[in-house]
């Protein structure tokens, strides 16, 4: 199935909104809870699937929510469409936590990319939102995501959400090492595995982790600098409750300052 051609703006800089232009019959897909606003004649439906296999039945259905499942998204993708008889109208999805949104035409990437687990924002109408199950049991003991990665396939637009600044990297038969968590996305020609970081000193006491990520091949990669679970860690490791100092800020008083607050 072919997907549908959509046109796209991005907005902002490190919270980042991708605003989707649809012709009349026109349809995009997204996660669902990521839409910020949409124009009159834009109208929504939250479906079982991404419609990239229109012939499948309820069986196929619940398989591939079934897989969603498992990579912890909602069972149900929500399928916006242009209704409008008036001419083209408008769509915007934003980013979940600080970042890039990275529009990426899978027709020139071979046709198929896999990325983190909750990096799918939208994509055309036509593309297969599934999984991939990584076969080496050191990447899904110790890679960071598991043994499970988003597959995008079709060739048209996809939008995929990372964290911090993303820096697109082409292989061309060298290896690549990358902080496990700091993988993006990548073509699916490359060669993922999973590696001792260095020597037993290293591993326990460098403070980069005990084991790294490697890929290999001809292909596209696309880095992270600020993994989620990186940011969420540092949150709760300075909140109060977590066992982080309340440093005060903004008061000579500290702490003290809050017992005059109401």
């Amino acid at each position: 199935m072919r997907s549908h051609e959509v046109d796209y703006t991005i907005h902002g800089d490190d919270m980042q909104l991708v605003e989707i232009e649809l012709d009349p019959g026109e349809v995009v897909i997204a996660e669902a809870g990521s839409m910020n606003w949409m124009e009159e004649g834009i109208e929504f439906e939250a479906r079982m699937g991404d419609g990239s296999k229109p012939d499948t039945g309820i069986f196929g259905k619940l398989l591939d929510a079934g897989k969603r499942v498992l990579t912890g998204e909602s069972i149900f993708m929500t399928h916006f469409t242009n209704h409008s008889s008036r001419g083209k109208s408008h769509v915007t999805f934003a980013a979940p936590y600080p970042g890039k949104i990275m529009p990426i035409d899978l027709s020139q990437v071979g046709g198929e990319i896999l990325c983190q687990k909750d990096a799918f924002l939208c994509a055309a109408y036509g593309t297969e939102v599934g999984i991939a199950f990584q076969r080496r049991l050191g990447v899904g003991l110790f890679g960071g995501e598991g043994f499970i990665l988003e597959r995008l396939r079709g060739d048209g637009l996809a939008f995929i959400h990372a964290g911090g600044t993303v820096i697109e990297k082409e292989l061309k038969g060298e290896t690549l090492r990358i902080d496990t968590g700091c993988i993006a996305a990548f073509t699916s020609n490359l060669d993922y595995d999973i590696q001792a970081s260095g020597g037993l000193k290293s591993m326990f006491f460098g403070g980069e982790g005990m084991f790294l990520a490697t890929l290999q091949g001809h292909g596209k990669v696309w880095l992270q600098s600020l993994p989620f679970s990186r940011l969420a860690g540092r949150v709760l490791a300075a909140a109060p409750q977590g066992g982080g100092r309340d440093k005060g800020e903004g008061s000579v008083l500290g702490g003290l300052g809050r017992l005059f607050e109401s």
